[in-house]
This record gives C-alpha cells, structure tokens and sequence, in this order.
C-alpha cells in the first residue's frame, strides 16, 4: 500500500508535471523544466514563506533583544533565559512553518532523484498520463554547461557559495548572539552541502539554488516594503502637529527663548 501511495500519489503526479512544463515553457531544456517546477513550488508554498518571513523579523527582535539582556543583566544566565523564553512566547514564533516548507521540498528533491535514477534514456517507458504528450528525447543538457542527470563540480560549488554568502548576511543581521558554533556552522555546512551534491545527480544544485534564489527575492521584496513602511511613518510624524510647553505664566516666555 505505501509503494502503490508513493508511485501513484507523489511519483507519477511530479513525473507528468515535469514533463508537462517540459513540452510547454521548458525550451524544451530539462534544466529549464526544473527550474520552472521549483518556481511553481515554491509559489504553491507562498503562504508558508510568508510566515517565515515574519519569524525572520521575529528572530531579529529576538536576537536584539538577547543582546540587551546581556548588556542589563551580564552576571545571571539563568534570568537572561527565563526573560528570553518570556519574550519567545509574546512574539509567537512559529518554526512549523519553515519546518513545513522545508519538509515538502526535501520530499520533491526525492521523487527527483527517483525520476532522474531511472533514467531519461527511453520516454516511451514513463507513466505518463493520457493528456501529457510523451516526447521523443529528453535534453538533460543545461545549455551545454553540464549535464544534470550527471554529478558536476561547478553546480555543487555555484549552491556552496551562494549557501555561504545566504548564511553571512543572516549571521550578520543576528550579530549579537554569533557564538563559535554560528562560525563552524558558517563554514562546514557550505562544505557538507558541497561534497553531498557532488555525488548526486546536478538536478539537485538546480533545484537548490533555484529555490535559494527564490527565497532571496523574497527577503528582498520584504526589506523594500519594510522600508517604505518606515518611511511612511516618519512622513506622517513630521506631519504631526507639533504641541509647546510652555512654563506658567508668560505663554509667550518659551518661543522667546
């Protein structure tokens, strides 16, 4: 019953959209195809990034927050502890939603690597359904760069160092409470993630850094927004009429000052 679920209800649905968008918008590039499939999933899982883009901003407060309490209270860890988890619970962060987009998205780096293991050498053996044209040849060749059914260095490294810069620039935004395991983290994930794509097929790299990509444009739209609303509101309190105080007596006695 579980191998009839996970061909019938994951694997044959992934299978026939991959080839579906090859046909249409994918060049016809394989490469191409994955790219479109892992945009396409992630804008599925939009409402779960927008959460998580809202506990980014909650961290950031978090982290800000610890760093004050370091700073008001040095000498009592135990306190410091009991206030942050305090303030955890009044900021509601909600790590489900990251664990849970994560989550779908190891599950389609999966049925990937099972459609690309089986090979692309005979389309006339995939499940397709009745309304999906069955191509002729599948290009796994990414405009002649490399090929993503094979291993390449130069895609495993491309997801490594777009991983490094992602993870610096999200360190420096939690400054304050960067510890020695932050900067083993910053150095020996990149490098774990380097030698495991390397051994697998490059399809990964290209969903990887697709949706790394994804996510970036994402941070990006929420800064600018953020800003605006900034910007909106010192517009709108510099518009505030401006109240004197002025001491009893000479009302006049303030503004002669």
């Amino acid at each position: 019953m579980l191998h009839a679920f996970w061909v019938t209800i994951l694997y044959e649905p992934l299978l026939n959209v991959l080839i579906g968008i090859y046909n249409t918008v994918g060049a016809p590039n394989l490469g191409v195809a994955v790219i479109w499939l892992t945009v396409i999933i992630r804008l599925l899982l939009l409402p779960l990034s927008f959460i998580e883009e809202k506990n980014r901003e909650k961290y950031n407060d978090i982290a800000r927050k610890w760093e004050e309490l370091e700073k008001d209270i040095p000498s009592d860890l135990i306190l410091r502890r009991e206030l942050l988890r305090k303030y955890l619970k009044e900021k509601r962060v909600s790590p489900w939603a990251r664990g849970a987009s994560l989550g779908f998205q190891l599950l389609v780096l999966v049925l990937l690597y099972q459609v690309f293991i089986g090979g692309f050498q005979a389309p006339e053996t995939f499940p397709l359904y009745s309304f999906v044209d069955r191509p002729e040849v599948i290009i796994t060749s990414f405009f002649g760069l490399f090929d993503i059914a094979e291993h390449n260095a130069i895609a495993a490294l491309a997801v490594a160092v777009f991983l490094f810069i992602t993870i610096v620039l999200e360190q420096r935004e939690r400054k304050g409470i960067i510890t020695r395991s932050h900067l083993y983290y910053r150095i020996f994930f990149p490098v774990f993630t380097f030698v495991a794509l390397f051994l697998l097929p490059s399809v990964k790299s290209v969903f990887i850094f697709t949706s790394m990509l994804f996510t970036q444009v994402l941070h990006m739209i929420r800064f600018v927004i953020s800003h605006l609303q900034k910007q909106e509101k010192a517009i709108k309190k510099a518009a505030e009429p401006k109240t004197i105080l002025t001491p009893e007596g000479d009302p006049w006695q303030a503004l002669r000052k």
